[in-house]
């Protein structure tokens, strides 16, 4: 399902004395984040806070928002999540927010009548992305998020399509 605002990432702690914030990113680059002037601390758009700086550091992204000028002022914003509003965001085909993604019914490619279940969850492992689908009975099959498995997401709909790796599903009747 498209959501009008999402998860950025969440604030671990400070960085520098002048407040600068530390934030474990949500993304799969850091330097995602040097694209939006204006982050938001709800997931409705309803307390918008101006970036004033944004760099990667290591994993991580190093912000200094507007209002928070001090290691005391950014110590409040600890553990806080950043939202950042979909449509400033464009995406590559082929590329999806796994935010999104979640809750999607999975469905075969050549046969949409085939539902695998319901993706309920994404890992990050290095090599590719791991899928959990959950069936309607609750079993979990784990499926990599590879090109040849993953032909195409429709997220409007909460749709994915997929063409499953034999041995995956063959225990479903």
């Amino acid at each position: 399902m498209i959501k009008a605002y999402l998860e950025l990432g969440l604030i671990v702690s400070t960085h520098g004395i002048r407040g600068e914030v530390k934030i474990n990113p949500w993304c799969d680059e850091p330097d995602f984040a040097k694209h939006f002037n204006t982050v938001f601390f709800d997931g409705k758009g309803e307390a918008p806070v101006r970036v004033l700086s944004c760099r990667s550091h290591k994993n991580m992204i190093l912000m200094q928002l507007e209002g928070y000028d001090s290691i005391e002022k950014a110590e409040t914003l600890r553990n806080k999540m950043l939202y950042i509003r979909r449509s400033d965001i464009r995406l590559k085909a082929g590329v999806w927010f796994i935010e999104e993604l979640i809750g999607c019914r999975v469905l075969d490619a050549d046969d949409p009548d085939v539902c695998y279940g319901t993706l309920t969850d994404i890992s990050k492992t290095g090599a590719n992305d791991v899928w959990a689908v959950t069936d309607e009975k609750g079993r979990e099959y784990l499926l990599p998020a590879i090109k040849d498995v993953v032909i195409d997401a429709d997220v409007e709909n909460d749709r994915v399509f997929i063409r499953p790796l034999k041995g995956i599903f063959d225990d479903a009747d």
